[in-house]
């Protein structure tokens, strides 16, 4: 995949470019639909796969106090994207004066002078532009005027319920880790580098590795049975996710205890990926009550993790097939 940071880089328009068009913060399985329709409409015409997307969230430079604590990383979700088997990813500096952009503007220059829109793939509630005048009804009409197809999808849901980064959000915030696989595609998962700690954990008999996440969004504190990426080893571990209330901690932490693990991470990059909520954070009466709760977590973790199937972005994709076109 290639992927575009400055529109400037694109000196020719993209041949038959079939585009979509938003945040996907998530990609969840709603985006993943929207994405095979683009790369399946690009495959028809033999044309070019294009995801258009802004870094940062136009909320952080608009209104930074109603920004959303954000699902992805950048680096992860340029390969959730990726993994999608998308051609072309056009990740766009977002600054006010693009926001003050007419969406005409924005769809004449840049989406067909530029990139040489032939299909566009939104939702049924897309909009963007000054006032979020690029609505639809907006986008058919300048289509018709401009010589490119519009495709509007549909709620996207399983059920009764539609996918969408803001209830998959709060289903993180809840806790609800297990629950959250069925709309997110895959268990959720942070990255973090493992740095020094306190040290209680060795102390208790139950060594943990201290990270420091790449995200803000963290689940529901509490205690979860995970499993661990270490390079290419897939390790079983127990998480707590809280500020340590038995030791009076006041900053919220991730410490992760390796079942069966002896050796030194200090360092290291590892990601965590939170398949069970096992219990809530709570005050115990001193170390020796907490080294009881600490080996009951573990003992139910581990039938769990023994049982458990990963899920992960690289096993609900299948190989991707090469773009029809040059991307040049």
């Amino acid at each position: 995949m290639r992927i575009i940071r400055d529109l400037r880089q694109i000196s020719r328009p993209l041949p038959g470019a079939v585009m979509t068009i938003g945040n996907f913060d998530g990609i969840h399985l709603g985006h993943r639909e929207i994405f095979r329709r683009v790369v399946t409409g690009a495959r028809k015409i033999g044309g070019t796969s294009v995801v258009f997307t802004f870094v940062p969230h136009p909320l952080k430079v608009l209104a930074p106090e109603k920004a959303p604590r954000l699902i992805n990383t950048t680096e992860e979700k340029e390969r959730l994207i990726e993994a999608s088997c998308i051609d072309v990813l056009i990740a766009a500096p977002f600054t006010r004066e693009f926001a003050a952009l007419p969406a005409g503007s924005f769809v004449k220059e840049v989406l067909v002078d530029r990139i040489g829109l032939r299909r566009l793939v939104v939702g049924y509630d897309y909009a963007f532009g000054r006032g979020r005048e690029g609505n639809v009804d907006f986008l058919r009409a300048r289509g018709r005027e401009l010589g490119f197809e519009v495709e509007v999808l549909g709620p996207i849901r399983q059920g009764g319920e539609v996918y969408s980064s803001t209830g998959i959000r709060q289903q993180v915030e809840a806790g609800e880790v297990r629950e959250v696989v069925r709309s997110l595609g895959r268990h959720y998962s942070l990255e973090g580098v493992v740095v020094h700690g306190a040290k209680r954990g060795k102390g208790l008999g139950f060594p943990t590795a201290n990270l420091v996440p790449d995200k803000d969004l963290l689940p529901r504190a509490g205690v979860y049975a995970v499993k661990v990426r270490r390079g290419e080893t897939l390790l079983d571990g127990v998480a707590n996710i809280g500020s340590n209330p038995t030791f009076d901690g006041r900053e919220t932490g991730v410490e992760v205890h390796l079942l069966d693990f002896a050796g030194d991470l200090y360092g290291e990059r590892l990601r965590v990926y939170f398949l069970e909520r096992l219990r809530d954070e709570r005050r115990f009466d001193g170390p020796t009550a907490l080294k009881a709760a600490i080996a009951a977590d573990v003992e139910r973790a581990r039938p769990l993790l023994a049982a458990a199937r990963l899920v992960e972005y690289r096993e609900y994709l299948g190989e991707c097939e090469p773009a029809g076109g040059e991307t040049g």
